[in-house]
């Protein structure tokens, strides 16, 4: 296909080309996902819960995706958390405990654990993107959607991160 786009002499995706399709991806499916689980619930679409469940379910394909190769992106965090730069194992830590954190908030079980979890690695992470990609002015890939990511660390992932502190607080 690539072959075919040269030689018509039509654009060619670099694998280095920036893309937000992952991102976009994500947070579609999460949104149609939420708002299907609010009919079947309710009947029709609640906007806050549909709202609570597209975060919650957000947090829960974002896992699943840096799960999906947990070595790059451990690898890929590593670069800018934090944390992780200081405590290597958070790097593998983190996708599990993103994932906890949501699924126990689509149940809007066990909240004692789920808040306190989300509010902690959301805020680091947000920390960590503010500092390196408004403070050090670095130019590095999100591992936001995994560890093969062409997502520009940035406003996305600052999203992604406030959006977790910002269900937390709500769920308070």
């Amino acid at each position: 296909y690539d072959d075919l786009r040269r030689h018509l002499g039509l654009a060619v995706r670099s694998k280095d080309d920036v893309s937000y399709q992952p991102v976009v991806a994500v947070f579609a499916v999460a949104a149609l996902i939420a708002a299907a689980a609010s009919y079947a619930a309710f009947g029709e679409i609640r906007l806050v819960r549909s709202l609570e469940w597209f975060i919650a379910f957000s947090m829960c394909i974002l896992a699943m995706l840096k799960l999906q190769d947990l070595e790059s992106f451990s690898t890929m965090f590593l670069n800018y958390d934090l944390l992780a730069k200081r405590w290597v194992p958070y790097g593998y830590v983190y996708p599990f405990a993103e994932l906890t954190a949501g699924v126990l908030m689509a149940a809007g079980a066990l909240d004692w654990l789920s808040i306190p979890i989300a509010l902690f690695i959301g805020t680091i992470s947000a920390i960590s993107v503010v500092k390196a990609v408004y403070i050090d002015r670095r130019d590095i890939k999100c591992a936001c959607v995994g560890g093969s990511s062409r997502v520009p660390l940035g406003f996305v992932s600052l999203t992604e991160n406030v959006m977790m502190i910002a269900m937390a607080v709500w769920m308070l």
